[in-house]
């Protein structure tokens, strides 16, 4: 048992896919669970690292709900062809052919038919892009979060209240991690390291528990 003012936050990351044989989101993540700032006294944080398949975001997020009701879901996925942090404002009711980690291929283009896209709300999508700007990495809003699993999870983690009228879903896109033997490059924009893409992770959850307690206190 906690006392009524302890946040309960979930914070999840994937596994690799084809095409992506190791996934940052998981070390991100293990590392943002293992933050101990005075700022997040209040939070209890708990993580999960999905399998990148369907079955697993269906099977493993009902039971993460029931089990542990949290407040905030701060999702994050790869985008590996980007090379900036992306605030993913809108979950699309579309699915795609390309096999998950596990082979399994969608048998319809759309999670629900006749179901509209859901969206982050303008206010949270604007305070969380000024917090991943916070430690000088770029970081963008995205109204495409894909039609793969991550799209499909964040449109589970937008789908309903149910048990939690406050609680507060976010999916963070990332790109790769720089290697610590590449050289930066002068045409593009360089891969950040793991420090910095913490710092701002952790400053998007900052933003989140601050959003939270905005909510709370006005009910």
């Amino acid at each position: 048992m906690t006392d009524g003012k302890s946040v309960r936050v979930l914070l999840t990351g994937f596994g690799p896919f084809p095409g992506a044989a190791f996934n940052p989101s998981r070390v991100l993540v293990e590392r943002l669970a293992r933050t101990r700032r005075p700022a997040l006294s209040e939070a209890r944080i708990a993580s999960h690292i999905f399998s990148t398949r369907y079955a697993a975001i269906d099977r493993d997020f009902r039971a993460l709900i029931a089990a542990q009701n949290p407040d905030i879901i701060l999702m994050f996925g790869l985008a590996a062809r980007t090379r900036h942090i992306r605030i993913e404002t809108r979950a699309r009711n579309l699915m795609s052919f390309f096999p998950d980690a596990g082979g399994y291929v969608p048998e319809t283009r759309t999670i629900a038919a006749g179901a509209e896209h859901r969206r982050l709300t303008p206010s949270l999508a604007i305070r969380l892009r000024l917090a991943g700007r916070s430690n000088a990495l770029k970081c963008e809003f995205s109204r495409d979060a894909g039609r793969y699993v991550c799209n499909y999870a964040f449109w589970r983690a937008l789908e309903g209240h149910a048990g939690n009228a406050r609680r507060l879903a976010a999916f963070i896109h990332i790109p790769n991690l720089r290697r610590t033997s590449a050289k930066p490059g002068r045409a593009r924009r360089p891969l950040p390291g793991l420090p910095a893409l913490t710092r701002a992770a952790e400053a998007i959850l900052l933003s989140l528990l601050a959003a939270h307690k905005r909510t709370r206190n006005q009910s």
